[in-house]
């Protein structure tokens, strides 16, 4: 029983120590509260324009970037495909050259 007496004062003890520490508190005025309310609402919306615009134009850098090293590698891939080209149809016309040859002699 003592126990149980002992957690009730302890629980008045705190309710009364929460109740005088919200007297000390210094409320803001009405037009205080409206003022920092604007505040924060114009600052978070500045804030979120500002990345807005930093995704946008990310955005856009990665976008062209990807094209370009596509095109890049298209052109690449381009190239390589007319050099095998290239050295096929050499190898072809050599081959011919040497039957030509072979069947001449």
């Amino acid at each position: 029983m003592p126990k149980d007496n002992k957690v009730k004062k302890e629980k008045k003890h705190f309710f009364k120590d929460f109740k005088a520490e919200l007297k000390k508190v210094i409320w803001p005025t009405p037009k205080q509260l409206v003022n920092n309310t604007v505040a924060v609402i114009v600052i978070v919306l500045i804030i979120a324009v500002i990345v807005f615009v930093l995704d946008f134009a990310f955005e856009k850098m990665n976008t062209y970037g990807i094209n370009k090293l596509k095109s890049i590698v298209e052109t690449t891939n381009s190239v390589e495909d007319n050099v095998n080209q290239t050295v096929e149809i050499t190898n072809t016309v050599e081959e011919n050259t040497e039957t030509t040859n072979t069947v001449a002699e």
